[in-house]
């Protein structure tokens, strides 16, 4: 934070030019004699248990209060960038390039543009690197689809003339890594929008959404209105029930006003003075979180894991297989549950019986001991076949928290199976042959590596604890059946 203050100060200075502003004062006009867009509501604060830089509360915030606004003119779209005469009519020459593809090509122009881009101050203020590379092990299909949309991309980049640095695949990977993990909804284009200053805000879950027609049925019996409702788009926006008038729904995370011709932010719920204010931009699992956006969440209410389940079983029943989960407490879902339920059913009986699974209701206690069994036997089997136990990660995510140094970590590490891993990263930082470890100190490189070993480690644990939990749950129905 020390080292970035002044840079900081500069960006925060622009973006008051532009009118972007905390002010409670309604203004979409640039604040030329102001220093800092922001200061009335929110601050730039470190944060580090809970996502590094971000906003803090200047103030008391109550729930439904505007916290900052960005002016149309100040966003980062396609829009905005093609006003360059060259950009368009050579975007208008492949028109088979997907928003998306178009977004990243033009983040890339205007970074080779250097100081004389508009957007300089807060290009420069963007990161620098991502944990790209790592968080495409998610899934080769991640990877293969970034290099498929970099050669589709290439004869448009040759016709702009791009300078060789921002042509290559990594400059590719940087660009869509930023627009994927920083872009907000708005709704004349589903490439989104860069929002200087309101892609500050760390993220912040959801509540838990109703998995079941129980959850429904309660929720369609409260005389109340629910506190938020969700509504779809690439970042969800909550909507207040509490701050319904006549005429409009009040946004209490954000989105894309027309009367204010701005992008407006709103505090999600009450935040003392140097509370961290958060934005919830969707649900998201901790893999989709570690894929998108490089962190996970200690407690994460739409977490959810899959497990191998019969194929026999996807054929018994309509749910989806999206649909057929495990809570992020080892709940199964109401889907999975009574998809297990109407599959462990004789073929000629699921008829009479569907009426008591889809009401959410066991089909008998034979039944029900069947599937308990079933599930925690699945679960135990997937738990085995994973190179490393609960306990080893335990072991190793506690020696990268609490190990003062690396020599302590060496040798806490060679008391679990996953040494190997151990060795990969000495190998990969050329320290494999390092005789004593007393006085090594990491580089920069080795320290970000193991910033991301961690990162998939606690993603790991956290997978394995929800299907140990299940295994309990299982456990404790099977108990209280067989008394």
């Amino acid at each position: 934070m020390e080292q970035e203050h002044p840079n900081l100060e500069s960006f925060l200075s622009w973006a008051a030019q532009l009118g972007i502003s905390d002010s409670t004062t309604r203004t979409n006009q640039p604040q030329h004699s102001l220093s800092s867009c922001l200061g009335s509501s929110l601050s730039v604060s470190h944060f580090p248990h809970s996502g590094g830089r971000g906003l803090g509360a200047v103030r008391d915030l109550r729930r439904g209060e505007i916290v900052l606004r960005v002016p149309k003119s100040a966003l980062m779209t396609r829009e905005t960038v093609m006003e360059d005469k060259k950009l368009c009519d050579a975007v208008n020459r492949h028109s088979s390039l997907s928003s998306a593809q178009i977004l990243i090509v033009c983040l890339l122009y205007e970074m080779g543009k250097g100081k004389t881009s508009r957007w300089h101050p807060y290009l420069m203020h963007l990161p620098h690197t991502y944990d790209v590379d790592e968080a495409m092990w998610v899934t080769e299909k991640a990877m293969l689809k970034a290099k498929s949309e970099w050669k589709e991309a290439h004869s448009l980049m040759q016709d702009l003339m791009f300078k060789p640095q921002f042509f290559t695949f990594k400059a590719w990977v940087w660009a869509a890594a930023t627009i994927s993990s920083r872009t907000l909804h708005i709704p004349w284009d589903e490439a989104g929008c860069l929002c200087p200053v309101g892609d500050l805000f760390n993220y912040d879950a959801p509540g838990i959404e109703p998995s079941g027609i129980e959850d429904l049925d309660r929720l369609l019996s409260n005389t109340s209105i629910p506190d938020t409702i969700v509504l779809n788009g690439d970042k969800n926006i909550m909507v207040d029930a509490e701050q319904l008038d006549s005429h409009s729904w009040r946004l209490t995370d954000g989105g894309f006003e027309e009367d204010a011709n701005a992008y407006c932010f709103y505090a999600r719920e009450h935040y003392k003075k140097g509370d961290q204010v958060l934005l919830c931009y969707g649900t998201y699992t901790n893999l989709e979180l570690l894929e998108h956006y490089g962190f996970l969440l200690q407690e994460n209410p739409n977490d959810k894991v899959f497990i191998p389940l019969e194929p026999a079983l996807y054929s018994s029943t309509s749910w989806s297989k999206e649909s057929l989960y495990i809570h992020h407490n080892g709940k199964p879902s109401f889907a999975l549950l009574a998809a297990l339920r109407l599959w462990a059913t004789p073929q000629n009986r699921r008829r009479s019986v569907g009426h008591l699974v889809y009401s959410g209701s066991r089909v008998s206690t034979d039944n029900e001991i069947f599937i308990m069994k079933w599930l925690s036997k699945t679960c135990d089997a997937v738990l085995r076949n994973l190179p490393t136990s609960l306990e080893e990660d335990t072991l190793l995510l506690n020696a990268m928290d609490n190990s003062q140094d690396f020599s302590t970590f060496m040798e806490i590490t060679k008391l679990v199976s996953s040494r190997e891993e151990t060795y990969t990263f000495l190998e990969t930082h050329n320290m494999k042959d390092t005789h004593s470890f007393t006085d090594v100190i990491l580089s920069r490189k080795a320290r970000r590596s193991m910033d991301r070993w961690k990162l998939a480690v606690q993603w790991r644990l956290k997978y394995k604890k929800v299907i140990f939990d299940c295994i309990s749950y299982c456990n404790k129905i099977l108990d209280s059946l067989v008394k």
